[in-house]
């Protein structure tokens, strides 16, 4: 009789188990989706769309270039499993070479991707990858996944009303996740294969992955840790190489396009004089220095960090794991700094809480030490005045047996803050990519020279065109190359 009533049981509990499974419509495989429905990833999507173009910098401004991105992308939607799905491709104002899909089928690739593809069937490679996502519904079966563990734990009740409500929090966050190899497999296969049905070259997929290789190497050897290559790239969440991408083809069982699409001189065309690097409107990085011109206001930090420019703060990297972090209060504060710092935005003592003044503007410094898995670390607050509603912020962090080695340099930063002038502000252009036919007797060195980089300027030539060695360049060669305005 136990037995029968644990069989029961069983039973039971498998029932909304399988009620939540589904065949995702781009492999046929059966996934566990939570309970999540496609409309519900529809209206996930939908609620998503609008916190994740503001998170990452909002659209970029050039309706021409976002009309040619979308309709890469419906052609290759169209020969998916998905064709009457409405997808929603949208190129993100943001530096950093990165692409991400929403269920629901929006899709996402920022201009930074589109400044290291070369030609339409690469990008068409990247924009196949994230629809094969949405039409293998990982986001779903990742969704599933997680909630697989509560519902061992928690038993039924777990597919009550409000799904969709319930689960909107967690894709965003889900969708910048890895991916699993198998997914990414998946995807690579399917993109391929949408890919081939709409007549592009499939060995992009494997060109443009060569391209992201080469491109986070050289943001590693400039950030000086060579090794750390996949901290830069659009790999950190696709975790993707070469034999897989190989594999993926062979996978996919597409016959060789005849004549196939690359499309070099309508890419070209489509990103020439697009933004390169920072948009100005959100501030740029200029070696050592930061400057906004919108807001009026720059900065410095020490040799050897590296800057980087989010929507939400700028953050510096240094050695021996120190960093800088810069952001603008989210509040308005009327009382002193010192007060400010002390009652609003730390919690806990601060040690040798101070006023100072940084170039006329008020401001509060104190520190404190925390305990962490690799040591103490020391955090030093910084709060500044800027006008009567706006306070910045910086905090300096350090392992608390390399605070006296950076005790000079974060101080030097903390007085470079100051105000741009009119006329500083207004000089401030943004770089642009544009497009350069190389002249006969013209070198590569010659070309990467006139390029308004603050280093390795032959480096990021190479990269920017996909080539591995200088010699390869040739008169007659089109090149993507960096001017400023």
């Amino acid at each position: 009789m136990i037995v029968k009533l644990t069989r029961l049981a069983a039973v039971g509990f498998l029932l909304p188990l399988l009620a939540a499974c589904a065949v995702a419509p781009g492999t046929g495989r059966t996934i566990f989706t939570g309970g999540m429905s496609q409309e519900d990833e529809k209206a996930i999507g939908f609620e998503q769309h609008p916190k994740m173009v503001e998170e990452f910098g909002g659209g970029y401004a050039d309706a021409e270039l976002q009309t040619y991105v979308s309709r890469v992308g419906e052609k290759l939607a169209r020969q998916s499993e998905l064709p009457n799905l409405a997808f929603t491709f949208t190129v993100l104002d943001s530096p950093i070479v990165n692409a991400f899909a929403l269920p629901g089928g929006y899709v996402y690739v920022s201009r930074g991707l589109l400044t290291l593809a070369g030609n339409e069937a690469e990008l068409a490679s990247v924009l196949g990858h994230e629809i094969g996502h949405v039409t293998a519904r990982h986001s779903a079966e990742r969704y599933g996944q997680s909630m697989a563990v509560g519902i061992a734990s928690a038993g039924l009740g777990v597919f009550g009303g409000g799904l969709a409500s319930q689960a909107g929090q967690s894709l965003g966050t889900l969708a910048l996740r890895s991916y699993s190899r198998d997914q990414e497999l998946e995807s690579d296969t399917l993109g391929i294969r949408y890919m081939a049905r709409a007549g592009y070259d499939t060995e992009a997929s494997a060109t443009f992955l060569r391209k992201m290789y080469a491109q986070s190497r050289l943001e590693a050897q400039l950030a000086g840790d060579p090794e750390a290559a996949d901290n830069f790239s659009l790999l950190q969440t696709h975790p993707r190489t070469l034999d897989r991408v190989n594999q993926a083809i062979k996978k996919s069982a597409v016959q060789p396009v005849p004549e196939p699409i690359v499309g070099k001189r309508a890419y070209l065309q489509a990103i020439d004089g697009m933004i390169y690097g920072d948009n100005p409107e959100s501030g740029v990085v200029r070696g050592l220095s930061f400057l906004h011109p919108a807001l009026r206001f720059a900065f410095e930090v020490p040799p050897g960090f590296r800057l980087a420019n989010a929507p939400s703060h700028v953050q510096a990297e240094g050695p021996d794991k120190t960093f800088i972090l810069f952001d603008r209060a989210p509040e308005s504060y009327r009382g002193p700094m010192t007060s400010y710092l002390r009652d609003v935005w730390v919690e806990g003592d601060l040690e040798d809480l101070e006023r100072i003044t940084v170039n006329k503007m008020e401001a509060a410094t104190g520190w404190l030490r925390v305990p962490s898995r690799s040591g103490d670390q020391d955090l030093r607050g910084l709060a500044l005045r800027y006008d009567s509603d706006t306070i910045y912020r910086f905090l300096f962090l350090s392992p608390a047996n390399k605070t006296g080695r950076y005790a000079e340099p974060f101080r030097r930063t903390t007085y470079s803050f100051r105000r741009l002038s009119k006329r500083e502000a207004n000089a401030i252009k943004p770089l642009r990519v544009d497009l350069h036919t190389v002249k006969s007797g013209e070198s590569a060195a010659d070309i990467a020279a006139r390029m308004p980089l603050e280093s390795a300027r032959l480096e990021h030539l190479l990269v920017l065109n996909g080539y591995s060695s200088a010699n390869e360049i040739k008169a007659g060669d089109v090149l993507k190359v960096v001017t400023e305005d």
